[in-house]
C-alpha cells in the first residue's frame, strides 16, 4: 500500500490526517451498507409484486384452445335443429354462391326469406328422411332473422322453401343474375309471418352458439332470446354475457369473448326479449 506524507508536518500530525480519513471512510461504508440493505429490500418487494401482477395477468388471458380442423360448414352460418338436422346458411354473396353450387344436394331443402338480398339457408338431409315441421320452422326463422328484414325493424316476414332442382343460375332472356343470387322456378312453399328472433346460447363448456331459439335451447344450458332493436351489438353482447354470468355460476364463461356473441347478432343491432336457463315455452 502506498500513501503520501506531508514532510512539513510531524509524524503525529500526518497520522491524525489519515485517522480522520479512515473515520470518514467508515462512516461512508456504514451508509453504503445501509443503502444496499434498503435496495435489497426494495428488490425483494418488487419481485413479490411482480409475481402477483404476472399471476393476475395470466388469469386474464383466455384459455388457449387446441387447434382443430374446421368442418366445411363452419365457414357459413349453421346450427343443428332440435331434431338433429344440420342447417347451413350464407353469410354474404360469396358464401351464398358456394353453398348452393357446391354443398346443396338432391334431398336437401333450400330456404329464402321473401325479401331482396336475403341469404339462402339449406337443411341438409343426406339420408333422405322426412323433415319434421319443427326443423322447417327453425330454418325459416334463421332465414328471416338473418335477412334485411331485421335491420328494417320488422317483427316477421314470409319465408319460402323449395327443392334444390328449382334453384338455378339460368336467367330469363335479357336478365342478369348477380353473384350470390339465383332464380327460383316452380312452386314455392311459404311459411307466412315467420317471427324474427334469434337465440344466443351458452354450453356447459363455455361455447357460444346461435340461431333459432328452439334449436339453440336444445343445444345449450343457458339461452338469451333477442329480436330487432336499436342496441348496438357490442353493448348487447355485454348485457347478454353479464346476465349469463350472474345466473349460471359457470366460471368458464368469464373467458367468453364478446365478439363470439356479437357474430350471432343480425345486422349488428337488437334487443333482449327473454332470458331463460331452460328451453323457453312456446318455441
Amino acid at each position: 500500500m502506498k500513501f503520501s506524507l506531508d514532510m512539513r508536518k510531524t509524524a503525529s500530525a500526518n497520522a491524525n490526517i489519515y485517522y480522520g480519513k479512515s473515520k470518514n471512510a467508515r462512516q461512508k461504508l456504514k451508509g453504503v451498507k445501509k443503502a444496499l440493505e434498503e435496495t435489497q429490500r426494495r428488490i425483494e418487494k418488487l419481485e413479490k409484486e411482480k409475481g402477483k401482477v404476472m399471476q393476475e395477468f395470466l388469469e386474464r388471458i383466455p384459455e388457449k384452445r387446441e387447434a382443430r380442423k374446421r368442418k366445411w360448414f363452419e365457414k357459413f352460418r349453421w346450427f343443428h335443429s332440435s331434431d338433429g338436422f344440420l342447417v347451413v346458411g350464407g353469410r354474404d354473396a360469396t358464401t351464398n354462391e358456394i353453398l348452393i353450387k357446391r354443398y346443396t344436394e338432391k334431398d336437401d331443402l333450400v330456404f329464402h326469406a321473401d325479401i331482396y338480398g336475403a341469404p339462402f339457408f339449406v337443411i341438409k338431409n343426406p339420408g333422405g328422411r322426412e323433415i319434421p315441421e319443427s326443423t322447417l320452422n327453425e330454418a325459416a326463422r334463421a332465414s328471416a332473422s338473418y335477412s334485411k328484414a331485421w335491420s328494417s325493424g320488422m317483427g316477421s316476414c314470409d319465408v319460402y322453401y323449395v327443392k334444390p332442382e328449382q334453384v338455378s343460375k339460368e336467367a330469363p332472356a335479357g336478365q342478369y343474375i348477380g353473384k350470390g343470387a339465383f332464380m327460383i322456378y316452380g312452386r314455392k312453399n311459404f311459411l307466412r309471418d315467420t317471427p324474427l328472433e334469434i337465440g344466443i346460447g351458452f354450453t356447459a363448456d363455455g361455447e357460444v352458439v346461435g340461431g333459432p331459439p328452439g334449436a339453440i335451447a336444445e343445444n345449450s344450458s343457458y339461452i338469451v332470446r333477442i329480436s330487432p332493436g336499436d342496441v348496438k351489438s357490442g353493448q348487447l353482447a355485454k348485457e347478454i354475457k353479464e346476465w349469463v354470468m350472474k345466473n349460471s355460476g359457470n366460471e368458464k364463461l368469464k373467458k367468453t369473448r364478446l365478439e363470439d356473441i356479437q357474430r350471432f347478432i343480425p345486422s349488428g343491432k337488437g334487443r333482449v326479449i327473454t332470458q331463460a336457463s331452460k328451453r323457453p315455452a312456446g318455441i
